[in-house]
């Protein structure tokens, strides 16, 4: 199978974009019933997340929280790019997932969301994903 390269272009520092229709999109078209699909960003200052979709507040919640444990400034960070934060949260989430499809369709929870977590946007990012499985 081939690696599907999606791009997403954030528009904010911080942003919880919501992947889940690209790749349900990506596991349709690999023709593959059933198998894992593996996701992927190659970004040190982003990562792949699974939380809720149907309630907004949930990902302002997590904006908040994660931006008060860890703030953009702080004149302990080392790292002197500037976006010492951006590093420290991606930390906190994967930059990857590995997920079962049968049928054609993502075994997530009733609420879930597949979720890219932009931590030093503005950019152009870069998602891979692997579809492996039976035809």
């Amino acid at each position: 199978m081939e690696t599907v390269n999606l791009q997403i272009n954030t528009r904010t520092r911080t942003a919880f974009i919501d992947i889940t229709a690209e790749i349900n999109a990506c596991i349709q078209k690999s023709g593959c019933k059933a198998g894992l699909v593996c996701i992927f960003t190659p970004h040190t200052t982003a990562g792949i997340t699974i939380n809720e979709n149907a309630d907004p507040d949930v990902l302002h919640d997590l904006d908040y929280k994660i931006n008060s444990m860890i703030p953009k400034r702080d004149n302990t960070y080392r790292h002197s790019e500037g976006n010492s934060d951006s590093h420290l949260k991606s930390s906190l989430f994967s930059p990857s997932l590995t997920l079962i499809f049968e049928d054609k369709k993502l075994l997530l929870g009733i609420w879930q969301g597949i979720y890219f977590c932009e931590f030093d946007g503005p950019r152009n990012r870069t998602v891979h994903i692997k579809i492996i499985g039976d035809k």
